[in-house]
């Protein structure tokens, strides 16, 4: 007996490369592509963004062209779109694309998944409203760590005329394809010799240190990140100059971009030490880099649960962050690396220099963090629990 594929429509404002988005196309490599077909609209089209990767992950990408508030004059086209292509499922992603989806599921008779991927009270205050007042027209919200989630249920308008009401929400904490992100060892016994390829997960690599003209010996602190406010790198930079301070020989490795960029140059520039820093913008393959990472850093100020935290730990990078979202979730403090409350980041740099200058530990470390990523936070495990989702909604 044929069965129809279950047709799942991701809905999203952009396709740049935060974790929310890359997300999708990390899902589906892993989600069963015999029972699911996978669609995605976007609506902003911006150069750095991840169509390719959808494309290849086995995703159908649609883009219907509109800003931010144009978003919402969209709502008969989707509506219209999701009739034609047949769709099942729309699940959305972040509070814009959650509120349009939920006013084109008015009339559609189609299931509508949300997914939060941080907590509510650091969004404007047009996503808040216009999230909390539609929130209950939708079947289930997914939170990515239970922080979220706890804000879901603070924030969300209670209706006080619906008996018996509860909010359906269900945790399901990000993960990471353990199998694809793994540390990569790229030696080589002579410096001054061309670098030699190594095939790894994904593509072949050069040694990174001999590109970014890092000496073979010296230790890294690094970051993936989407240059935004939450992240406040301005801070990872004060930290690497106090570190720089007591451990002269460390250098600094930043892969991404965004609005802050111009704004970290200049800190770097005039802070005199612009040969330890290596700001290598947007990359495809983050792998390489997060392979010769010894430590991976974080001053966030808020967050979901970061992906690119969760692929660092993958390739066994310690962490030293704040304690932000659902990074309190992951990290046990002492075990995978070491946490500061969020109003005490001058912690952070004391607790990268006793990694640095303790080789047994930071190899501890290393191990625990994959074995956490393993064990707790594995692709599989997330999917697993998505398509339990998708199952439910579509059983109603």
């Amino acid at each position: 007996m044929i069965h129809n594929k279950i047709k799942i429509l991701h809905l999203i404002k952009s396709l740049g490369r935060g974790g929310a988005e890359k997300l999708i196309p990390e899902t589906a490599l892993v989600h069963d592509q015999k029972r699911f077909e996978f669609h995605c609209l976007y609506f902003y089209h911006q150069k750095n963004n991840i169509v390719d990767e959808l494309e290849l992950a086995g995703i159908k990408v649609h883009l219907i062209p509109t800003g931010n508030l144009g978003l919402f004059f969209q709502v008969n086209k989707v509506r219209t779109f999701a009739k034609e292509l047949g769709i099942d499922i729309i699940h959305a992603h972040l509070p814009w694309a959650g509120i349009l989806a939920r006013f084109v599921g008015n009339k559609l008779n189609i299931p509508i998944v949300y997914t939060e991927h941080n907590t509510w009270e650091r969004y404007n205050k047009l996503s808040y409203w216009g999230n909390r007042m539609t929130f209950k027209q939708q079947d289930i919200a997914i939170a990515v760590s239970n922080e979220v989630a706890l804000s879901m249920q603070l924030n969300s308008m209670i209706d006080p005329y619906q008996r018996g009401g509860r909010m359906k929400i269900k945790v399901i904490q990000n993960g990471v394809n353990t199998d694809v992100f793994r540390r990569i060892d790229i030696g080589i016994s002579n410096p001054e010799q061309t670098p030699p390829l190594k095939r790894g997960a994904g593509g072949i690599f050069t040694d990174q240190k001999v590109e970014l003209q890092i000496p073979q010996d010296a230790q890294i602190i690094g970051i993936v990140a989407v240059f935004r406010d939450q992240k406040r790198l301005w801070l990872w930079i004060e930290t690497a100059l106090k570190i720089l301070d007591i451990c002269p020989d460390t250098h600094f490795l930043i892969v991404g971009d965004g609005e802050w960029r111009s704004r970290l140059e200049r800190q770097i520039e005039e802070s005199g030490k612009s040969a330890h820093f290596h700001l290598v913008g947007v990359q495809k393959q983050v792998i390489p880099y997060l392979s010769i990472m010894d430590i991976y850093l974080s001053t966030s100020e808020f967050e979901g649960l970061p992906i690119a935290m969760l692929e660092a730990m993958s390739c066994e990078v310690p962490v030293v962050a704040t304690r932000a979202g659902g990074i309190g979730e992951v990290i046990q403090h002492g075990v995978q690396g070491f946490l500061s409350e969020i109003d005490e980041y001058q912690e952070l740099a004391g607790y990268c220099m006793q990694l640095l200058n303790n080789e047994r530990l930071q190899k501890s470390m290393s191990h625990a963090a994959r074995e956490r990523v393993v064990a707790q936070f594995s692709m599989k495990r997330m999917v697993e629990e998505l398509e339990g989702v998708y199952e439910s909604v579509i059983a109603k």
